[in-house]
């Protein structure tokens, strides 16, 4: 789908992806910079409670086999790790998503890799953490990562740039929101930590795909606002093909961790106010339809996260009941 540029002003001079990278590329450069500037660098290995690590069967003669009360989190946090640590480790794959669609030159390209490597990090931790405080069954992790790397993983977004953009934007502040109150649900202080240092990371790279999905309104407003649209209503984190992430996101939405009203409230809203989508005027056609159905759609996710709200209110009244009776 492309729509004319008022910029280039002829059909000759339609958006194309293409055309978008390059006129965006300044933008680009112009974030890089100020992400440069902003970012603090990290390591890993300060994170992880190494004194608290042992050796598992195998090799070792003195190893110990993982059991549960070994864990340190809870059974939500444990549920939790997995899945985000699964979803960090599909890197590879995201790596080529977005090198393939952004370029490996120029501004682009050193976003990119920086991107990349900042988000390894996340992984390290990450499992590090689960090993050497054994918050996990190792043995399992490894089977569900080689299931899960061994799938792959395909970009529903994949085949535009623009809804490329769009779904980061928001993807990114999902991952955030999610590793942060993983933190808070965990029941260890030093998990609670390390979690907290990637979802900085994480609001870091929201906020430099956020300011390029502005600039993207203002160079192409009614093809963005369809892109905004479409991502929206389809909307997937991308470790939906993960062994067990339908269970998983159940106890998690159950646990508070991520649900309907978290998705609403503290990842879809906030980017929709910030770059005032919904109030723009500057659409014709297309655009306006797909901000009417955007509206349309907030609607109805509101009220169907309302009715989830007043089932988990009725659910922590009944465990409350048994536990005082």
């Amino acid at each position: 789908m492309t729509i004319t540029s008022p910029h280039l002003g002829s059909p000759s001079g339609a958006w194309t992806d293409a055309r978008l990278l390059f006129a965006l590329e300044e933008v680009v450069e112009t974030e890089l910079n100020r992400h440069l500037k902003v970012a603090k660098d990290w390591m890993p290995h300060e994170y992880v409670p190494w004194s608290d690590a042992r050796n598992f069967p195998g090799i070792f003669e003195d190893g110990e086999a993982w059991d549960k009360e070994q864990s340190k989190v809870t059974e939500l946090g444990r549920i939790a790790l997995v899945v985000n640590l699964l979803t960090e480790d599909n890197l590879p794959s995201y790596h080529h998503e977005i090198a393939s669609l952004f370029g490996r030159d120029g501004a682009w390209g050193t976003w990119v890799h920086r991107w990349t490597a900042e988000e390894g990090r996340h992984g390290i931790v990450m499992r590090d953490y689960l090993l050497a405080s054994r918050a996990v069954d190792p043995d399992q992790l490894e089977a569900f990562r080689m299931q899960h790397m061994a799938e792959g993983f395909e970009s529903d977004n994949r085949h535009s740039m623009l809804h490329s953009v769009a779904y980061v934007a928001f993807q990114e502040l999902a991952t955030r929101v999610s590793h942060r109150n993983t933190g808070h649900q965990s029941g260890d202080p030093v998990c609670d930590r390390m979690l907290a240092r990637i979802a900085t990371d994480e609001n870091l790279h929201m906020v430099f795909y956020r300011n390029l999905l502005k600039a993207a309104f203002e160079l192409a407003p009614d093809l963005t606002m369809q892109a905004v649209r479409d991502v929206i209503v389809n909307f997937r984190m991308p470790g939906h093909g993960m062994p067990g992430f339908e269970r998983a996101a159940a106890q998690m939405a159950i646990g508070e961790v991520y649900n309907m009203r978290i998705h609403h409230d503290d990842v879809l809203q906030p980017v929709l106010r910030h770059l005032k989508v919904m109030e723009m005027s500057d659409l014709s056609g297309e655009g306006l339809r797909a901000q009417e159905e955007l509206g349309m759609y907030m609607g109805g996710l509101d009220a169907e996260a309302a009715k989830f709200d007043a089932k988990l209110a009725a659910r922590k009244a009944r465990m409350a009941a048994r536990a005082a009776g």
